[in-house]
């Protein structure tokens, strides 16, 4: 960890890159359960269709534990 504490901010960035494409790739290759496809195909097509409200994510930090 102190290694990558004293990488610069370039270098940190470029390595976020390569981590997050190895994960996207991973991710694309996983094998996700049914539940879960029907799930998120579930909440895409709310969002799609205008029956789910889309918050901006400062929003629901500002209103987190007020409900």
């Amino acid at each position: 960890m102190e290694e990558v504490r004293a990488l610069s901010l370039a270098q940190k960035l470029q390595m976020m890159e390569i981590l997050w494409d190895d994960l996207r790739h991973r991710f694309e290759k996983a094998e996700v359960c049914h539940q879960v496809t029907d799930l998120l195909d579930e909440r895409r097509e709310r969002a799609e269709n205008g029956s789910a409200k889309i918050m901006d994510w400062d929003d629901v930090k500002s209103n987190f534990g007020k409900v």
